[in-house]
């Protein structure tokens, strides 16, 4: 069987890794370690691979530990059969995949009752043999006479039993399933037509489709998967039977008085069993690849959404707009507490400008309000357009607003979250709190709603539920352990995706720290119920505690490496005392980290990080990233012309290109061909959300309310 090792070794192939990498990092992931720990803390055992680089030895270490078990199973089910030959066994703990593996077991696999069977049972397979043994001489019809019985009364039904057994058994040559496979990778046709073809159908592009099975692109999967739900296209791959055939013919025919009978029986396995089930398999390939790609592109957005720059320091009002039951409004002081709600109804059908103004004017003067948030939902360019007169009237400098998405604002205000962090606040003021957060600290607000939620995903409803979320999930965890914890004041949402941390253990931390008080040491969580130490390990590193007793404790640098911070803080002639500080700065600069090292015997990539936060205790890597873009105007369609330069904020980022929120009604798009003056592979190859970004007006279509842009400078070719 296939052992630990070969599978270390099969999967440093696949990643392009040392061997004695992968293996380190696969004993780490075996205890139950995580990857931002196995990446942050154990960077001499994997040799500083990074996140994504141990997510995908994860990824292949549970691949082929499935198909090793995939593999036991089928020979324990052939040798239970006793059907198992040495080579069937050395041919499937030799197949590479879980489709080759299926086509070797094929042949033993329990069948429904089939054409084949039914002839088997009906003493058709002695003919069946006589068929493929190819006579140079003799007569098939006469052969046939010898099997009549009541059941098979003609000749002609003799022959078409026996060529029906004669078909599946050449549709269960795993050889011809992996030809017939290849084949119609490399020279489909996936072909999509209308069944009744709509101008208004969102579908409409695909009409009449045709595109190489080995180069569709993944969306253009998802879209005609989606369409032919909803019966809006016939779909199917063509490719040419000959191509498929001759091959075939090549394997399973020979000279012989039976050879047309056998290659009758052949064409009808090919069109009958072989052709619609590879379909059906390519399709699938087509498929489990489309959604792969969509996850995947989900994910970066998601990541980018969450690591946006957070705005510190400012009092913020947050704004969900609505209509008919108003705007709510929520003000939230420096740490995001709640100071005030409020709704206002200055658009269409109440139109009440005037009293909304003066609740604004009362509510900014009163808290000293810094920066204002819009969510981007229904009637939100309306407000936005409202604002802008409110802000040039009431002139106060520096006061600017952005726009934020509201995606998952409504989902947190129903929340159990939500709920206990506001029990006597309506559920429609609890989304202004959450949009006016969003710009304070995307990743401990966004951290609140399904990940799902968030807003940033193209097909996300036509995925699978369980891998989305999975994925999704790890997203979350790998920016929250990259950023840190603050044990003092983070939420049950935030901490449960701390390493080594689950959502019991995260209540259990705020229970602890509401019945003892703030935390003034990482040691305490030791106390913490459920909290064991196998946690602590995984944990301690991404906690940080504020106002700390030991210094450290508020640093990166985890508790198993104190005494090596506190030795090399010795050897400089320093103290935890002046972490963080110019003196510290100035003691450490001319260190020898390789030497320092070989001295305190420790690995040189620890000790780098150890120097790293001990001379920037408090550094958030989302502060490298550009700020929102605040605004204190508004263009409307009607203004952009062709060549008009523009600064805007990348909304959401798709396999075709770029959405990016202008400061009009409409979002723009930037087709991927549009993001450079070179060929790109993808969109996010160039851009993520969030980035702020120069774009140039190439269109404006009122009517349809597009608006075209280009990455690419005036007059670049």
């Amino acid at each position: 069987m296939l052992k630990i090792d070969e599978i270390i070794k099969k999967v440093s192939e696949d990643v392009r890794l040392p061997s004695w990498k992968v293996e380190n990092t696969v004993k780490l992931l075996d205890e139950k370690s995580t990857i931002p720990f196995i990446a942050r803390y154990r960077k001499e055992a994997t040799g500083e691979l990074d996140e994504t680089q141990i997510s995908r030895i994860e990824e292949l270490l549970s691949h082929y530990r499935n198909l090793l078990k995939r593999k036991e199973e089928v020979i324990r089910l052939i040798d239970e059969q006793g059907k198992l030959t040495e080579e069937l066994r050395a041919e499937i703990l030799a197949a590479n995949t879980q489709a080759e593996v299926e086509d070797l077991y094929r042949p033993f696999r329990p069948k429904r009752t089939t054409r084949a069977s039914v002839a088997r049972e009906r003493g058709l397979e002695p003919l069946a043999e006589y068929l493929l043994s190819f006579p140079l001489e003799g007569s098939p019809e006469v052969e046939a006479e010898g099997h009549l019985t009541e059941l098979v009364p003609t000749v002609k039904d003799a022959l078409q039993g026996a060529m029906d057994i004669v078909a599946e058994r050449v549709s269960d040559d795993p050889e011809v399933r992996r030809k017939a496979r290849d084949l119609t990778r490399a020279n489909g046709l996936f072909i999509a037509r209308a069944k009744e073809p709509k101008p208004e159908s969102p579908f409409r592009n695909y009409d009449d489709f045709k595109a190489p099975v080995r180069s569709i692109a993944p969306h253009q999967v998802m879209a005609v998967n989606r369409a032919e739900r909803q019966e809006y296209l016939a779909v199917k791959i063509e490719v040419g039977s000959a191509l498929v055939l001759d091959y075939i013919y090549r394997r399973h025919l020979r000279p012989g008085v039976t050879a047309e009978l056998v290659k009758a029986a052949i064409d009808d396995a090919y069109q009958r069993l072989i052709a619609p089930a590879v379909e059906r398999e390519i399709r699938g390939e087509l498929t489990d690849r489309a959604e792969e790609q969509a996850i995947t592109v989900f994910s970066k957005n998601l990541r980018s959404l969450l690591m946006q720059r957070p705005v510190k320091g400012k009092v913020v009002l947050g704004i969900d707009p609505g209509q008919r039951t108003g705007s709510k409004i929520a003000v939230v002081n420096e740490q995001g507490d709640l100071l005030e709600t409020d709704v206002i109804y200055p658009i269409p059908p109440h139109n009440r400008v005037e009293e909304a103004f003066q609740k604004l004017s009362r509510m900014l003067d009163k808290h000293g309000v810094n920066a204002i948030t819009l969510g981007n939902g229904t009637g939100s360019r309306q407000i936005e357009e409202l604002l802008i007169g409110f802000l040039k009237r009431w002139n106060r400098p520096g006061l600017a607003y952005t726009i934020v998405s509201e995606a998952g604002a409504s989902v947190y205000s129903a929340s159990k979250l939500a709920a206990q962090e506001f029990p006597d606040l309506d559920l429609s003021l609890r989304s202004a709190v959450s949009i006016a957060r969003r710009v304070q600290d995307p990743l401990a607000e966004l951290v609140k709603i399904p990940p799902k939620s968030a807003g940033v995903g193209q097909y996300q409803h036509d995925l699978p539920p369980k891998e989305l979320d999975e994925s999704l999930a790890r997203v979350v965890e790998l920016c929250v352990n990259s950023v840190g914890v603050d044990l003092n004041t983070a939420s049950p949402a935030l901490l449960r995706y701390v390493s080594g941390v689950n959502a019991t253990v995260a209540e259990n931390i705020v229970r602890f720290r509401r019945e003892n008080g703030r935390f003034s040491s990482r040691e305490q969580l030791k106390k913490v119920p459920k909290l064991g130490p196998k946690s602590f390990e995984q944990s301690a590193g991404f906690l940080r505690v504020s106002e700390p007793g030991n210094p450290l404790d508020a640093t990166a640098v985890h508790p198993e490496s104190y005494h090596l911070a506190k030795t090399l803080l010795e050897m400089v002639g320093s103290s935890t005392g002046e972490i963080g500080s110019e003196a510290l700065k100035a003691k450490m600069k001319d260190i020898k980290v390789e030497e320092m090292a070989a001295l305190l015997e420790c690995g040189v990539p620890t000790l780098r990080d150890i120097v790293d936060s001990l001379l920037r205790p408090g550094r958030d890597p989302r502060e490298d990233l550009p700020a929102p873009v605040f605004r204190t105007d508004v263009k409307e369609m009607a203004d952009l012309k062709p060549g008009m330069g523009l600064t805007g904020t990348v909304r959401s980022v798709t396999d075709w290109g770029v959405y990016v929120d202008i400061g009009v009604k409409q979002d723009g798009m930037v087709h991927k061909s549009q993001l450079a003056g070179r060929f790109v592979r993808h969109p996010l190859d160039v851009v993520s959300v969030g980035d702020i970004i120069q774009v140039w007006v190439l269109e404006v279509d009122l009517a349809r309310k597009r608006i075209g842009l280009t990455m690419r400078r005036p007059g670049e070719g």
